[in-house]
């Protein structure tokens, strides 16, 4: 239950703790949240899977605890759009020098939807794209191939394209109930030793109730 290995699993390379191997400004990961990937190096997160995200926009990728997110998932921020309100849909302030434009004024290309934000246990299933501006709330599931263009609630399941909810995974009581637990905060060793309740789905047995 180390947190700082770079492959959690023994002789598993397809499968890293993304803390340990994302540098870089204007992203933040938590402990035990991991990625697999058996098409491509899963180190190389970072070049493969964020996409268009520059410092020069200032947005954040932020990612919880213990998110699990499958192979080929990619993150795609603001430098991916073009500006909406522009008669034209070519990036001319990317080509400054050309067209004798300002240079800093370059980020007049794209339309900034801000930062992504994934909260915590977040499941993000195969090849499923994250949209520039969404956040999911904790617990939710992302199904495979979805592209997601606008926020998840706690514990939904969404998928297709564009992403739509297509149901919650618990009742609302015990969404509420498991917002309020935050078993994600817990220490490990206390995680470890509720474990049989926690995958078992035996709410009333973990500690608080």
């Amino acid at each position: 239950m180390d947190p700082k290995l770079i492959y959690p699993r023994k002789l598993d390379h397809h499968t890293v703790y993304l803390k340990n191997v994302v540098w870089g400004p204007n992203i933040v990961i938590d402990d035990f949240t991991f990625y697999n990937d058996f098409e491509k190096d899963p180190r190389d997160f970072q070049k493969n899977n964020i996409l268009y995200h520059y410092p020069i926009n200032g947005e954040f990728l932020i990612m919880g605890k213990y998110c699990s997110i499958a192979c080929g998932a990619k993150f795609i921020f603001t430098s991916g759009n073009h500006n909406p309100d522009s008669l034209a849909n070519f990036p001319f302030p990317i080509f400054f020098k050309e067209w004798n434009l300002v240079p800093g004024r370059i980020q007049e290309a794209w339309d900034n939807k801000g930062d992504i934000v994934i909260g915590n246990d977040v499941w993000i299933g195969y090849h499923a794209t994250i949209m520039q501006g969404v956040t999911i709330g904790d617990g939710a599931i992302v199904g495979a191939r979805a592209v997601v263009t606008k926020d998840v609630p706690p514990y939904a399941i969404v998928g297709g394209v564009p992403a739509r909810i297509l149901k919650y995974r618990f009742d609302e009581s015990t969404r509420k109930k498991l917002l309020v637990l935050k078993w994600w905060d817990w220490d490990p060793e206390k995680i470890k030793a509720n474990l049989p309740y926690l995958t078992k789905g035996i709410l009333e047995k973990l500690p608080q109730y």
